[in-house]
């Protein structure tokens, strides 16, 4: 498993151990570079002074007393800096006039003036030759290039360990920062994992870390999806059971009284009763099913473009006969499409028409109208049956409604699912009622473009 922190800590410290890395190469090389010209500036002015001192005859050599064949000794100063440097003096026809104490014998440079390098006895040097033609002398002073870099490096230590030593305190400052700034998702992880399966309230949100906020409120905001979810569930359960516990009783007592009697006519309507509890509940039943599955998912459905009658005229042919009532559909408008999911359509026309059937009264007419509204679709069931009280209508598609004017047969089902089936499908239902009496519902259906 991958880890924030270590991924963190991985990119922090990589990050400053490479920018260390890269301030010391340049210390070293910039501080190399500036020494370099002092030292050079240095060798240059030490090799003037010697020779200015030779034309003031301030410095004795042989070849200024008259030719002596031993080669002068003389001292360039203080210890530090005789140490450091080195002087020789040598005529112009090749001989060797003079030398500080720590020169070596052999000549440092051919070159006759200006600045050179050249390695003498295994040691390299960095030379500065003056040419004095009036004295006949050539004047070189040297410095060891290995004393030059051991002064770099001991710069550069005097620069690099005391970094050294902070490093491992930098680092440490830095674990302890990813620690603390990581303890807000910590203590979130703490809390959750605290909770039981029950507890859904919200997470704390004061006080946040703005990289951290969105997640606690994507987590409060799933949270009240999962409350409300679980709450629907519950509701649906207990009205579930409490339905389906009344027509089951039903059905017990009609099986008891015709067991309990020998008539034949108490036996034929306790069958009668029986069937028509049979039909209820298999109805009931199938209207849970299809609110669970309208409710199975979050997510829309996948819409189709397609022609809406021929959903109407299969749900309307699929309708059990139901004495002399009859169902009319008007294709004013048969072509027209819409943007619907057949499955859901099904089943609020289903419910939709069931409805209208329940309270329409023997001999009478329900008509599905088929109409272009607009860019969408509207389809509307319209019955002749006593209508729904003003008072009721806001509540009408509550699941498990049930008004003044309910039939027997009735769940208190079918418009919640055909509204919420409407709802899903980006449509909506419109409920009014006709003048002098029935009902109206009007499912209307967006235009909109969908898959072939």
């Amino acid at each position: 498993m991958s880890s924030i922190r270590t991924r963190l800590l991985t990119v922090l410290l990589g990050s400053t151990g490479l920018v260390w890395l890269l301030a010391v190469a340049w210390i070293y090389l910039g501080t190399q570079a500036e020494l370099e010209r002092v030292l050079d500036a240095r060798l240059m002015e030490a090799a003037r002074m010697v020779n200015s001192l030779l034309t003031d005859r301030r410095v004795e050599v042989a070849l200024a007393e008259g030719g002596s064949d031993a080669a002068a000794h003389f001292e360039m100063g203080q210890q530090h800096y005789e140490r450091q440097l080195s002087c020789q003096i040598w005529s112009l026809d090749g001989a060797l006039v003079g030398r500080s104490e720590h020169a070596p014998e052999e000549r440092l440079t051919d070159a006759r003036s200006g600045f050179s390098e050249r390695t003498v006895d295994g040691e390299a040097w960095r030379i500065y030759t003056i040419e004095n033609t009036d004295l006949g002398v050539r004047v070189m002073v040297g410095d060891s290039i290995w004393v030059r870099d051991h002064l770099v490096s001991d710069v550069i230590k005097g620069l690099v360990l005391p970094a050294g030593l902070i490093l491992p305190i930098l680092a440490g400052g830095i674990w302890v920062s990813v620690r603390r700034g990581m303890a807000p998702l910590n203590d979130m992880a703490d809390t959750l994992s605290s909770r039981p399966a029950t507890d859904l309230r919200p997470l704390p949100d004061q006080k946040l870390p703005s990289e951290i906020a969105p997640a606690v409120h994507a987590l409060n905001g799933l949270f009240r999806r999962v409350a409300d979810a679980r709450e629907r569930e519950k509701s649906f359960t207990a009205f579930a059971a409490h339905e389906l516990k009344t027509p089951l009783a039903g059905l017990k007592t009609q099986a008891q009284i015709a067991l309990a009697s020998s008539d034949g006519d108490v036996h034929a309507n306790a069958l009668r009763q029986i069937s028509a509890g049979v039909d209820r509940t298999s109805r009931l039943v199938r209207q849970l099913l299809d609110l669970a599955a309208i409710e199975a998912t979050d997510n829309a459905p996948a819409l189709t473009r397609g022609r809406p009658v021929e959903i109407v005229e299969r749900v309307v042919a699929e309708m059990p006969p139901n004495g002399n009532l009859a169902i009319a559909v008007e294709k004013n408008d048969a072509d027209v499409e819409a943007c619907f999911d057949p499955a859901f359509l099904t089943m609020a026309l289903r419910n939709l028409i069931e409805n209208a059937v329940r309270h329409s009264p023997d001999g009478a007419k329900v008509t599905v109208r088929i109409t272009q509204a607009g860019a969408g679709v509207d389809i509307g069931v319209e019955d002749d049956g006593p209508g729904i009280p003003a008072s009721e209508l806001p509540r009408v598609t509550e699941r498990f409604f049930r008004g003044r004017d309910r039939s027997p047969a009735g769940s208190g089902l079918g418009l919640s699912i055909a509204e919420e089936a409407a709802t899903r499908m980006g449509g909506s239902l419109l409920l009014r009622n006709r003048d002098p009496h029935g009902l109206s519902a009007v499912l209307s259906l967006p235009g909109g473009t969908g898959e072939s």
